[in-house]
């Protein structure tokens, strides 16, 4: 009986101790897990770059964007170091700087960031070597921006003499430089692109997506044949794997037809990238080439709308691109919000003035201001098309002008009064004129009108002579009656089929284009052409365009009485109304002073 008991008490013993052994290993097991889960859904989530991944097959396809390299940097935050995971996607090399797209949170400011270059050993010397990096350089980034809801954009400079551009890195400013003991495939796992050759933006409308691809080199202002092209969806082992075929094609936009999968619910395609390819041109040459994409698609589709919410928000919007111009923004919004916008979209190119704090003030205001970042260069034809692909699910009509055209509408026109171009706009869409789809008003050139500074007032009022010819014309359009391919010439679009333009009469208003300023603004503009067919006016190519300033050569060196130029007549029209009826009645003082 004792040896029994003594038999008992171990099993419960043994019992007993395997009982804590399997609590404590079923706790620590379910902590393991439980944290695993939290560590993979913050890695995964959107704030860091979630790539989603929809069922477009039987089999589930990852439409990842790229391959890419994760930037792992610390920040001082409240007194504590906060680590944040970025993913570079892409680098793509522009002539005067370098563009990484990011993935992650919240970019740091451009003076918390530097950018990394690597020197390599020569070819002979990296034979037998895994890691040829030598040297490692840091410079400070150009600048840092938003660019959609999960991705920023850094600029960095031109890489240095002898040093690799294939591999360009971020880290946070002031760190050591421990880089040079990276593997060197993990550094060089990114396709760098250039810029002259790569499909950039991708924009969902309805049935069919818009993709918008520098260098296919198409003729300017013209439609071409879109059974040439075609768009590929998806990347999976480094190739596209569904494809589509071309609507439209003209200038750098070619429109295609969505696949089955994406047209039946439009959003899953949210994240997915998109390419162009083009055959050759002959039945010997059939070879589709595909370009180089970095273009994702970003916007989501509406669901249809009931009948009530079919009118439109806004009456009249405007859409216009800029770079370094955040000194004329308010007077040009505060001046035409009178005339009755209602609706901005600034489209920035690459600006580094104060433009960011100038919008926000404005939309302080009250005045409905947004801004794009739009870092492609010589585009300006393209960021209007997806501008008027964006604009026509908020708006009726859309103008397309710049921030030195100011309407000027006439008192034998009727347009004295507040609000008196949103009149004018809301006339042409009553039922009689159903097939206007285009208002066409005239330029007048003003020029320096004898100022050698810029004036502190602002434009309207201090810019008062003229060339006595009006040329060219801006154009106010619905965007929804715009022609599928959206070739634009500047600032006026194709039309669909039956739809038609009006042009103003100048005695009901024009355009007061300040085109020629002081020199000291001018010669910025000199370098800084943003239309894609528009030839730079450096370049000694096509001098007597209308586009080029006449006698001005090739070189920003200001022409002798630059400030008496282009002044035939002088006009003190606007300046006239705007005194009248913005001016303070006490202190004289425009609502745009500073």
């Amino acid at each position: 009986m004792e040896a029994s008991e003594v038999r008992r008490k171990r099993k419960r013993m043994v019992r007993s101790l395997w009982s804590n052994y399997y609590y404590l290993f079923s706790a620590r097991s379910i902590f393991l897990c439980f944290s695993f889960f939290v560590l993979f859904f913050i890695v995964s989530s959107d704030r860091f770059s979630f790539h989603f991944r929809p069922n477009l097959s039987p089999s589930s396809l990852s439409l990842h964007s790229s391959a890419t390299y994760s930037v792992l940097h610390s920040l001082n935050f409240n007194q504590t170091f906060v680590h944040l995971l970025f993913k570079l996607q892409h680098r793509i090399h522009f002539p005067d700087h370098l563009l990484l797209i990011v993935a992650g949170g919240e970019i740091p400011r451009s003076n918390e960031l530097e950018c990394v270059y690597y020197k390599l050993a020569n070819l002979s010397d990296q034979v037998n070597n895994n890691n040829p990096v030598i040297d490692v350089l840091s410079l400070p980034v150009i600048s840092t921006d938003r660019y959609t809801e999960f991705r920023s954009i850094v600029r960095c400079p031109i890489p240095p003499i002898n040093y690799s551009s294939a591999a360009v890195n971020l880290r946070q400013r002031g760190g050591e430089v421990g880089d040079r003991h990276r593997s060197w495939e993990l550094l060089t796992n990114l396709t760098n692109h250039s810029w002259s050759n790569l499909a950039y933006e991708a924009y969902l409308d309805g049935d069919t997506v818009v993709v918008f691809v520098k260098g296919l080199n198409l003729r300017p202002h013209q439609i071409s044949d879109p059974t040439r092209f075609g768009c590929h969806f998806g990347f999976k082992n480094g190739e596209f794997i569904i494809k589509t075929t071309a609507i439209s094609a003209a200038q750098e936009v070619v429109r295609c037809s969505l696949p089955r999968s994406i047209k039946n619910n439009p959003n899953k395609a949210l994240g997915f990238r998109v390419t162009v390819s083009r055959s050759g041109k002959s039945k010997r040459n059939p070879i589709n080439n595909l370009m180089p994409s970095v273009a994702t698609i970003q916007n989501r589709v509406t669901e249809t709308m009931t009948t009530e919410k079919k009118k439109k928000k806004h009456e009249f919007c405007v859409c216009t691109m800029v770079w370094n111009q955040a000194s004329a923004l308010k007077e040009w919004v505060m001046y035409h919000s009178w005339l009755g916008v209602e609706r901005w979209f600034i489209y920035d190119n690459n600006s580094d003035d104060d433009i960011k704090n100038v919008i926000s003030e404005l939309n302080l205001g009250g005045y409905n201001v947004s801004r794009t970042t739009w870092p492609w260069i010589k585009t300006q034809e393209a960021g209007f098309s997806h501008c008027a692909l964006r604009s026509k699910q908020e708006c009726n009509w859309v103008g397309f002008f710049d921030v030195d055209e100011f309407f000027y509408l006439k008192a034998r026109g009727g347009g004295r009064h507040q609000n008196s171009l949103k009149s004018l706009i809301s006339n042409f869409s009553s039922s009689t004129s159903s097939e206007i789809a285009e208002i066409r008003t005239a330029c007048h050139n003003f020029g320096p009108s004898g100022l050698t500074s810029h004036p502190k007032r602002g434009m309207t009022t201090e810019y008062t002579c003229r060339m006595k010819n009006a040329e060219r014309h801006k154009s106010i359009v619905k965007p929804e009656m715009l022609h599928a391919s959206l070739l634009n010439v500047v600032h006026h679009f194709g039309l669909k089929e039956g739809m038609r333009s009006v042009q103003l009469k100048e005695r009901e208003g024009v355009i007061n284009h300040y085109k020629y300023q002081v020199w000291e603004r001018f010669k910025d503009k000199f370098f800084r052409r943003v239309a894609t067919y528009v030839v730079d006016w450096y370049e000694d190519k096509n001098k007597r365009s209308k586009d080029r300033a006449p006698g001005l050569g090739t070189e920003a060196v200001e022409p002798p009485n630059w400030r008496l130029r282009f002044c035939q007549v002088w006009d003190t029209g606007l300046k006239d109304f705007v005194l009248s009826h913005f001016a303070h009645p006490e202190t004289g003082t425009l609502p745009w002073e500073k």
